[in-house]
C-alpha cells in the first residue's frame, strides 16, 4: 500500500533503478525536458528494495541537474504489486508507454496473476480485453486449466460456466416457476445466466452453451459425462440436434424430396434455423442501443418455434402406432 505520509527527501545515491515496464529504457529527450523543470514531483519508491517504481525520468533529470536529493513517496508491498503499480502509473501520466511496452507488461502480469480476468488486466495495462486474451493464449497458462478468474470488481467468475448452468437446470427442473433470483442464488450463477438457462430449457435446448460443452470435453470425461447426464435428467435429449444432419436425412426422404411443400419447407427452415456458433459470431454486430429490441425479437421467434414444436409433438402423439 502507498505510504500516506508526506514525501521525504532522500539521497539520490540511496536509490536503485526500478523494474520499469519501458522496454527501451528512459528517453534522453524527456529527461532533458524534465531537467529544465524547477520543481520535480515526488517519485515513487518501493521501500523494501529502494527501487524506483515510478519516476525514473525524474530521477535521471535530477542527476543531470546535479541534485543530491530527490523527493520520495514510499510504497509498502511485494515486488509483483510494485510492478503492477509501475505499469498503472505510467499509463496515467508522464511519457506514455508504447504498445509493445503494455503488451509485454500484460504478459508479466498474466504470469503473476493468472486468475485475473482479461478485462481486469486490460484495465491495468491500457489494452483491450481482446488483446489480453490473445496474449493469454500465447502464454504458458492455458485458460481451460483455470477454475475461475477475478474480475475488475474483485468477484471470482468461473472460466467454464457449464457446472453452474447444470446446477441451475437442476433447480429449475425441481421448481420451474421459481423466481430467477432464487434460482441464481441456489445455483451460484448470475440472474442473467438463470434466465438464459430457463429459456433454453423451455425451448428444448441444452442448458450448457456449445462453447462450454467443448470446454468441458477438453477438461475431461467426468465433466462431459456430467453434461450428458444432466441433459437426460432434464428430458433434454434432443438438445444437441444438428440441423445439417437432420436436413440431409429429410432431403433424402421421398415424402419430402418429391413433394412441392416438402421442398418449400426445407428452403424455409434453411433461413430460420441458427446454430449457437452462428449467433456467437453475429451477436457483436448488434449495436448496444438495439440490444433490447433484438432480444425481444429473438424471444418472439423462440416462442413461435416452441409453438411449432408443440404442434408437431401433438400430431406425432395422435398418429397410430405402426
Amino acid at each position: 500500500m502507498l505510504d500516506k505520509a508526506a514525501p521525504v527527501s532522500m539521497p539520490i545515491s540511496s536509490l536503485l533503478p526500478g523494474d520499469s515496464p519501458r522496454l527501451a529504457g528512459e528517453s534522453p529527450q524527456h529527461v532533458e525536458l524534465l531537467a529544465a523543470t524547477q520543481d520535480l514531483p515526488p517519485i515513487l519508491v518501493h521501500r523494501g528494495t529502494m527501487r524506483v517504481i515510478d519516476g525514473m525520468h525524474r530521477l535521471q533529470a535530477a542527476k543531470l541537474r546535479g541534485d543530491e536529493t530527490i523527493s520520495v513517496n514510499f510504497f509498502e508491498g511485494d515486488e509483483k504489486e510494485a510492478f503492477l503499480l509501475s505499469v498503472n502509473a505510467n499509463i496515467k501520466h508522464g511519457l506514455p508507454l508504447s504498445l509493445a511496452d503494455r503488451e509485454a507488461a500484460a504478459g508479466r502480469i498474466l504470469v503473476s496473476y493468472p486468475q485475473w480476468s482479461d478485462r481486469a488486466i486490460a484495465a491495468a495495462t491500457g489494452l483491450s480485453p481482446t488483446t489480453v486474451g490473445a496474449i493469454r493464449q500465447r502464454s504458458f497458462v492455458p485458460a481451460q486449466r483455470e477454475s475461475g478468474r477475478v474480475g475488475r470488481d474483485g468477484r471470482v467468475r468461473p472460466v467454464d460456466g457449464s457446472a453452474g448452468r447444470l446446477r441451475a437446470s437442476e433447480v429449475i427442473a425441481m421448481n420451474p416457476d421459481a423466481p430467477l433470483r432464487a434460482i441464481a442464488r441456489e445455483a451460484g450463477v448470475s440472474v442473467g445466466t438463470a434466465r438464459d438457462v430457463r429459456q433454453r430449457l423451455r425451448a428444448g435446448r441444452d442448458p450448457v452453451l456449445t462453447s462450454q460443452r467443448d470446454t468441458a470435453k477438453e477438461r475431461g470425461p467426468s465433466v462431459d459425462a456430467a453434461v450428458e447426464s444432466q441433459r437426460h435428467r432434464t428430458g433434454n435429449t434432443v438438445a444437441g440436434t444438428d440441423w445439417r444432419s437432420v436436413r440431409s436425412s429429410l432431403s433424402r426422404d421421398p415424402a419430402v424430396r418429391y413433394a412441392e411443400n416438402g421442398r418449400a419447407f426445407l428452403r424455409w427452415v434453411d433461413g430460420h434455423v441458427i446454430e449457437p456458433v452462428e449467433w456467437c459470431e453475429l451477436i457483436d454486430a448488434v449495436p448496444p442501443h438495439w440490444s433490447n429490441s433484438v432480444a425481444e425479437l429473438a424471444r418472439s421467434c423462440a416462442g413461435a418455434w416452441l409453438e411449432f414444436a408443440q404442434e408437431l409433438e401433438q400430431r406425432a402423439r395422435k398418429q397410430p402406432e405402426s
